[in-house]
């Protein structure tokens, strides 16, 4: 669980679809856990928020987006060691073998496709959220536990 000694779990959403922003607000609102969410638009806006802003301890990136794509986010996030702490969970509706390989391979933890269905996108994010971080990635990843579906 991201939880450990904090109190509050600080989530970052970043995605360019303000309905799909809305959809995942209001899911985590509903889960059980002290939680603050902050949402932005692009990669460029994620950089910047982590330059300003407390650290999240988890970043739900949009790999489709403008500006700044959700792949070239996660290499600039990966670049600096300042970032390193923070579990980053692929957010996207592509379910592309390639868009799978490439994140995993540039170091992402997790891989979600949008679920289009309230109740499961509460159930994965409720999986997600719960995940022991330092455990799920220390044993290595493989696309058996990469690519998150519930």
């Amino acid at each position: 669980m991201l939880k450990h000694n904090q109190k509050i779990i600080k989530v970052l959403l970043a995605d360019d679809d303000p309905d799909d922003r809305n959809f995942f607000e209001e899911a985590i609102k509903q889960l059980d856990f002290d939680s603050k969410v902050a949402t932005v638009e692009n990669g460029k806006e994620l950089l910047e928020y982590l330059e300003t802003s407390d650290m999240p301890h988890i970043i739900f990136l949009d790999l489709n987006m403008p500006i700044l794509n959700g792949l070239e986010t996660l290499k600039k996030l990966k670049q600096n060691q300042k970032y390193n702490n923070i579990a980053v969970a692929i957010y996207s509706t592509s379910s592309a073998n390639k868009d799978i390989e490439n994140t995993l391979a540039n170091g992402a933890n997790c891989y979600i496709v949008k679920p289009n269905d309230f109740q499961n996108l509460k159930s994965t994010l409720k999986y997600v959220l719960s995940l022991q971080w330092q455990y799920h990635t220390s044993n290595g990843l493989d696309m058996s536990n990469f690519l998150i579906s519930v």
